[in-house]
């Protein structure tokens, strides 16, 4: 008995079942197991699944298939974004006492509300869905689309895109330097559910399918693997990075009566046997303080008096700023960057804020209702209208990215710039020790390396708690600190590359991409009612 008569023998909820299943193998393929090749048996899966709920539901008119396909599709992606997705139930952990009660909420409702997308995705291919093999580049066009409104919608969450799954490989994800995170979901989604193919009837064509994906796989590995091989990256002369990873606590972190402790660490870190003699610039996280540094000028004197001559500081800061006619201050996210006297040098806000972690919607009406962001800071913290570039004296022009805004392949360049005005390196300053030791830090630092490779360009990253690195345009680590671990790195800065094709025509690309998909399969759809 073949695979898809089983199918049609097993109940509803065997098969509900395996979908669930199908998609939690699939969270797998993400950092920090990387194991991608699992797709190829979980997407095949979700196509063979797809073709018994949709057949079932035939009869009954194409609302009742997309229905179908929508529930096939939500318990797969259900699986997938519970499995991948968990650990964010440990920053509600921090401060258990006021945070703890909404863990189930985190956990389980995030993931419900993401594989919405996915079900979505299924329904649309639900729509154009025959038994023939084209449907599989139906359902990667579907999912690809629905991959893009989650990263896009409610302000968006791009988190664990199905193209990281062939991410994890620099050779794959050479790619990305031309077709993006997009690009790549679309290949991985259509190479990966080829097999499903072969679960067809008996011909010769259900073989050309997982063909097709094979030599598309192999195109993309072996070009990934000459660029690799054959691009010079070389280093900004004059100068040399540092960067401090204290591994603090976080209720340790937030604590004002634990100020003084913070920065002895910071500074003895930062010194270490041998003080700053050569470095250039130092990097200290996110949020690196548990008090706003103008109304503590002791702290600026202290750092004016650790750096050497020409040195600059670059952190996470929490930045006031006093708005007339208000009693509160806007708090914003910032970068820093603070020179040898003391004076700050540039600056960055953060962009894209963290729902319920640093604002609230509706924030006035909810914290009347005792409800708070996980940074307790009242009114929220308030967004910057827009990105801009950070000019630190020594380096070359820094494209800052605060946290969670390294996810965002579309929003983490400046409207506008001009090709002159290009920069030479992504600046990332996060603070993941909100998570501990759970695959979300690896995780997030595999989608902002993947930022370098689609821009050409270095990152510079610096955490809490790790994963602190130096990456080259190519997605290569140079330096790196890993999760958990108290200490520094130093190393040089890698120079640009040329603007890729991605970061010339964003995501242009990907859906010409999905337009050439789209046309492959009206061709074929007129060939199957031709013939």
């Amino acid at each position: 008995m073949t695979l898809p008569d089983r199918l049609r023998l097993a109940p509803r909820r065997l098969r509900a079942l395996g979908a669930f299943l199908a998609g939690a193998l699939s969270a797998l393929a993400m950092a920090p197991v990387d194991a991608w090749p699992i797709m190829a048996l979980t997407l095949p899966a979700l196509v063979l699944l797809l073709d018994r709920a949709i057949e079932d539901a035939a009869p009954s008119g194409r609302w009742r298939r997309m229905r179908a396909a929508f529930g096939t599709g939500w318990l797969f992606g259900m699986g997938y974004f519970l499995a991948g997705l968990w650990w964010i139930g440990s920053a509600f952990l921090v401060q258990a006492d006021t945070f703890a009660w909404l863990i189930p909420f985190a956990v389980l409702l995030l993931p419900a509300g993401l594989a919405l997308y996915v079900g979505m995705g299924c329904a649309l291919a639900a729509l154009f869905w025959s038994r023939t093999a084209e449907r599989i580049l139906v359902l990667a066009i579907a999912l690809t689309a629905t991959e893009w409104l989650r990263g896009t919608l409610l302000t968006g969450f791009p988190w664990n895109n199905f193209g990281y799954a062939l991410a994890s490989d620099l050779a794959f994800a050479q790619s990305g330097a031309a077709i993006g995170i997009f690009g790549l979901c679309f290949v991985a989604l259509a190479a990966l559910a080829a097999p499903a193919t072969l679960f067809d009837a008996p011909g010769r064509r259900r073989f050309l399918p997982v063909v097709l994906a094979g030599l598309t796989l192999a195109a993309m590995w072996g070009a990934g693997t000459w660029r690799l091989a054959t691009s010079e990256v070389g280093h900004v002369p004059g100068v040399m990075l540092r960067i401090m990873q204290p591994d603090l606590p976080q209720d340790q972190k937030f604590r004002y009566d634990a100020r003084d402790q913070v920065m002895d660490l910071y500074v003895s870190l930062s010194e270490g046997k041998d003080g700053l003699k050569g470095i250039t610039h130092l990097f200290w996280p996110e949020s690196a303080f548990p008090f706003f540094l103008e109304r503590e000028p002791g702290a600026i004197s202290r750092i004016a008096a650790m750096l050497p001559p020409g040195a600059t500081l670059i952190t996470g800061a929490v930045r006031l700023e006093q708005v007339p006619g208000q009693t509160r201050p806007k708090a914003y996210n910032s970068i820093r960057a603070i020179g040898d006297e003391g004076a700050f040098l540039a600056v960055a806000d953060k962009v894209h804020l963290v729902p319920f972690g640093e604002y609230l919607p509706f924030q006035e009406t909810l914290e009347s209702l005792g409800i708070q962001q996980l940074t307790q800071y009242r009114g929220g913290f308030s967004a910057a209208d827009k990105r801009t570039l950070m000019r630190i004296p020594g380096l070359p022009t820094a494209v800052p990215l605060i946290c969670y805004e390294a996810i965002f392949p579309s929003e983490i360049m400046p409207a506008g710039l001009s090709p002159d005005q290009r920069p030479g390196v992504l600046l990332n300053l996060s603070n993941d020790v909100w998570f501990g030791m759970t695959p979300g830090p690896y995780q997030h630092f595999e989608q902002a390396r993947m930022r370098a490779v689609e821009q050409g360009l270095p990152l510079i990253r610096g955490t809490n708690d790790g994963i602190s690195a130096i990456v080259d345009p190519l997605g290569r680590i140079e330096e790196m600190l890993p999760l958990g671990a108290r200490g520094t790195l130093d190393g040089k800065l890698p120079t640009a590359l040329p603007p890729t094709l991605y970061s010339m025509f964003g995501n242009s690309i990907p859906c010409v991409l999905l337009a050439a998909a789209i046309l492959v399969v009206f061709m074929l759809r007129c060939r199957t009612i031709h013939a």
